[in-house]
């Protein structure tokens, strides 16, 4: 059903079967149902739902997902054929963020989700819709009709955390802002749900972050401190994991979670390489990111303030579970990454077992630092501020007390900074 997903069949099957015992439903029977033309009644043809309605009757089932979009018409008269609760992919999706959210922002971004698509699935949703609330005269007109009053209820609401967010957003800002200038760089996992950002990030960092092997363990973002070669420290942080159809409501709700990503320096785009279809899941991920208006690698920040002066945030793909390919498939994805050109930065390692995370160290810091230029600059002794962004941002090769020609105090610093760093040190 979902046709630009890449993804094959049974793989699009097994991700539905994630999706659902990720939110804890066991599951009686799944399978994949070929769909040439959709019925706008019920999207399956009438032989199609009634070998749903058989499988259901055998299996005992009490719920019916069906792994793509379904308009509120047609999962009303699916439920009365079947006469079982039916629910699609987007609010399956919606079910799990609502249950993981663990953060008032994660909670907020969640509802207003979950009202965005409810407020499209009123008409026929509920049968005391089709009644009418007693309207006074002077208002004129039959008065409100019940589906118009939870509507407007909706809207309301929708309204009221929208206001919410956007002041978290405002908030989020200028912790970003406060960040650029605070003296440490900003790297980001990025991936498909379930390809172990959490997992790495808990090896890179020491940190216990909920890292399972379900679909969306991780919904908000969490960071923390990690040392690199050549660098005092650096802010790592961890995102949510991308799916393919992902809900709309989901992608705008989550923009200023995702935002995070746009202010990163560098981007870790944490692939599963076991997985049969991690061509079709990285195609995925740059599909969202290009959604929110970033572009990775080598080309432009679409949109971006300030793109022209920024450079592009560089890309490290970190092919990961590299513990779980058979020998041969390994040596051959080796040989593929040795003849890659220089301009496509891979690392294989195993979050599980810490293969290849000290390279990625090595590579992560090498790779903010390789467009590093040496500058002199001198400052007066009491802007700390510049000082402390000049020995964390850049690699101080010497540093000398000095006089100015006032008289003040002040000290030459001889530092190598990136075109990025040094564009924020001019900032400051």
């Amino acid at each position: 059903m979902r046709r630009n997903s890449g993804l094959d069949p049974e793989a699009r099957l097994e991700e539905a079967r994630g999706l659902a015992a990720a939110i804890g439903l066991v599951i009686a029977d799944s399978f994949a149902i070929p769909i040439r033309d959709a019925r706008p009644g019920t999207l399956f043809g009438e032989g199609q739902v009634a070998n749903i309605a058989t499988a259901c009757e055998q299996s005992e089932a009490e719920l019916v997902v069906v792994d793509g979009a379904l308009s509120a018409i047609q999962q009303r008269n699916l439920e009365d054929r079947l006469k079982r609760k039916v629910i699609d992919r987007t609010g399956l999706i919606l079910e799990i963020f609502g249950e993981r959210a663990a953060t008032a922002e994660g909670r907020l971004q969640v509802e207003l989700a979950h009202l965005d698509y409810q407020a499209g699935r009123l008409v026929r949703s509920w049968t005391h819709l089709e009644r009418q609330r007693g309207g006074f005269g002077f208002l004129g007109g039959p008065g409100e009709t019940q589906i118009e009053a939870d509507r407007r209820m909706i809207r309301d609401r929708m309204a009221r955390i929208r206001r919410e967010l956007e002041q978290v957003r405002r908030t989020r800002g200028l912790h970003r802002d406060r960040r650029e200038k605070a003296p440490w760089p900003v790297i980001a996992l990025v991936g498909y749900t379930n390809a172990g950002k959490s997992t790495l990030f808990n090896r890179l960092t020491g940190a216990e972050v909920m890292a399972e092997d379900m679909l969306f363990a991780t919904l908000d973002p969490t960071m923390r401190a990690i040392r690199l070669p050549g660098l005092e420290k650096a802010i790592l942080s961890d995102t949510v994991g991308f799916i393919s159809d992902l809900p709309t409501q989901l992608v705008a709700a989550f923009r200023a979670t995702l935002e995070e990503v746009t202010a990163a320096d560098l981007i870790l785009h944490v692939r599963d390489i076991a997985n049969p279809d991690t061509d079709a899941q990285k195609h995925q991920v740059l599909g969202v990111l290009a959604d929110l208006g970033i572009a990775v690698g080598d080309a432009q920040l679409d949109g971006a303030e300030g793109a022209d002066e920024i450079a592009p945030i560089p890309v490290i793909e970190v092919w990961n579970k590299w513990d779980l390919l058979p020998t041969v498939q390994a040596e051959q994805l080796a040989e593929a990454i040795a003849a890659r050109s220089d301009t496509e930065t891979i690392v294989p390692v195993s979050a599980l077992t810490g293969e290849g995370c000290e390279r990625l160290l090595e590579i992560a810091g090498a790779s903010l630092t390789e467009d590093a230029e040496v500058h002199v600059f001198e400052l007066s002794s009491a802007d700390g501020q510049s000082i402390a962004f000049l020995h964390a941002r850049g690699e101080v090769l010497s540093e000398k007390q000095m006089v100015g020609p006032d008289g003040v105090p002040g000290v030459r610093i001889e530092v190598r900074l990136s075109p990025r760093e040094l564009g924020r040190f001019s900032a400051l």
